[in-house]
């Protein structure tokens, strides 16, 4: 794409819409500051915006962009930065939109059990606002103490509920958006049915920024969960623990989450995190399982069926967390594994997903691979999705081994993904580090629709560019 460069007056004019305590350049803003809307925690990249705005509301970005349209500026749509895929850097500069500002929850609707909020309100911060009215949110990411509701519906981002309670995209009614060329719009309405159309409301979730940009949604909810119990099942075959998987759902048994963690993972953030956890010698992985519900007396019966699938495989002593900070312990720990491979090395992760019952195949695949290519990596994920995260960890590995030499064992790992019956990414997105591998899973005929759909939103090409896939232009 042909884009221009921002000039003294589109400043001045930026400016203008915002408010001067809302506008950064690199001159006139702290440097560690400025500097962090240029990464997110996709390895080591960072990529400088031109400018920096942060609207406060739909009618100040719908001018924004309109005058970005108007001029071919790039736009870059940021959340709290805390995505995996480079999908909020800004890889052609311009203007980076940051959405904190936009951090209403608008209505908590009990009677139809739905809500309105805006996109800079942080996961957990809503997830905690309708519990205190006896309503459910799910969509509970590893970061949902700081990643941005926004940021989840731009990846339809997942987490360990999604097993039992599906992912963002299972929760949206409807949409508030602005589109690239500076139009609002709402894109479905606040009903549990809608056969009105085309489905504009699931086609932004998961586009990653580069159709518009959401500025409110409306949830629906589910009444709260009462009770819940939950297990750490020591395995000693690794290959055992993702087998067990399967078993416990052909049992007839929904888990509200089931996270596989491999040995490591596991150690590296109890040390991370300073929460003693004994690891026998033998002991190579173990599976997170909880179980919630309305009866209690009905969990216990649930757990009493996973303990006799159990029985059938190599496991070590089952831990029943017993109280409230133990069960937020191992929550604590499972959801702190990336911050503890972030702690200890360099990485790239590859966010897998297959059908469940092939996770012991993909994860002794990734190992072979691993093994032929001479890296190591860290594994762990949503057993219950079949989403296994792969942290390769660079090491001793060169630049040129780290740079280069990875592209084909990653590019296996997604072929046998694909072989599996899966895909390259279930919840991070392909933004930017994945786009090179979109191929694998998808057809050109499916790329060249989805670059259809794209300049029909946005014909100048400006928003969140070089993402998901590139330009055949």
């Amino acid at each position: 794409m042909n884009f221009q460069s921002l000039t003294p007056e589109l400043i001045a004019a930026f400016e203008q819409i915002v408010g001067p305590a809302y506008i950064l350049t690199a001159q006139h803003a702290e440097a560690d500051a400025y500097a962090d809307y240029g990464r997110d925690h996709t390895e080591d990249l960072h990529y400088a915006p031109d400018v920096v705005l942060r609207p406060a509301n739909a009618e100040e970005i719908s001018q924004i962009v309109h005058l970005c349209h108007k001029h071919h500026i790039p736009v870059t749509p940021r959340g709290a930065g805390t995505g995996l895929s480079g999908g909020a850097l800004p890889v052609h500069n311009g203007v980076l939109l940051s959405t904190d500002r936009l951090n209403k929850i608008v209505e908590i609707d009990e009677r139809n059990l739905q809500a309105t909020v805006e996109p800079g309100v942080v996961n957990e911060a809503f997830q905690q606002a309708v519990q205190a009215v006896g309503l459910f949110y799910p969509p509970d990411p590893a970061s949902k103490g700081s990643c941005f509701l926004g940021g989840n519906l731009a990846h339809s981002s997942g987490g360990p509920k999604a097993v039992k309670y599906g992912t963002t995209r299972d929760y949206v009614l409807n949409l508030q958006v602005v589109l690239p060329t500076g139009d609002i719009i709402w894109t479905a309405a606040n009903t549990l049915k809608n056969s009105t159309g085309y489905n504009l409301t699931q086609l932004m979730v998961g586009s990653e920024g580069t159709l518009g940009i959401i500025t409110k949604v409306v949830f629906r909810l589910l009444p709260y969960p009462k009770h819940n119990i939950l297990m750490l099942v020591p395995f000693r075959q690794e290959a055992q623990a993702a087998e067990a998987v399967s078993a416990v759902f052909r049992a007839g048994i929904i888990p509200s989450g089931m996270e596989f963690m491999e040995r490591e993972a596991i150690a590296w953030s109890s040390d991370y995190l300073k929460i003693p956890l004994t690891l026998p010698d033998d002991i190579t992985a173990h599976l997170l399982i909880e179980l919630d519900g309305q009866d209690l007396d009905d969990l216990y019966k649930e757990a009493e069926q996973v303990y006799t699938v159990l029985e059938n495989y190599d496991v070590g002593e089952i831990l029943l967390a017993d109280n409230a900070t133990q069960k937020d312990e191992l929550w604590k720990i499972r959801r702190n594994i990336g911050n503890s491979v972030r702690y200890n090395s360099v990485y790239k992760e590859e966010d897998t997903v297959v059908p469940r019952a092939e996770l012991p195949t993909l994860l002794r695949g990734v190992k072979e691979i691993g093994a032929r290519y001479g890296f190591k990596s860290v594994c762990y994920g949503h057993a219950g999705d079949g989403n296994l995260h792969v942290n390769i960890i660079r090491g001793d590995l060169d630049d040129e081994k780290w740079n280069v030499g990875l592209r084909k064992p990653i590019s296996e790992i997604f072929e046998l993904c694909v072989k599996l019956g899966g895909t390259i990414s279930g919840e991070h997105g392909i933004g930017l580090v994945q786009q090179g591998y979109i191929g694998i899973a998808l057809k050109e005929a499916n790329l060249n629709l989805m670059r259809g759909i794209k300049k029909v939103f946005d014909p100048h090409g400006i928003m969140n560019p070089g993402k998901i896939f590139k330009s055949t232009e």
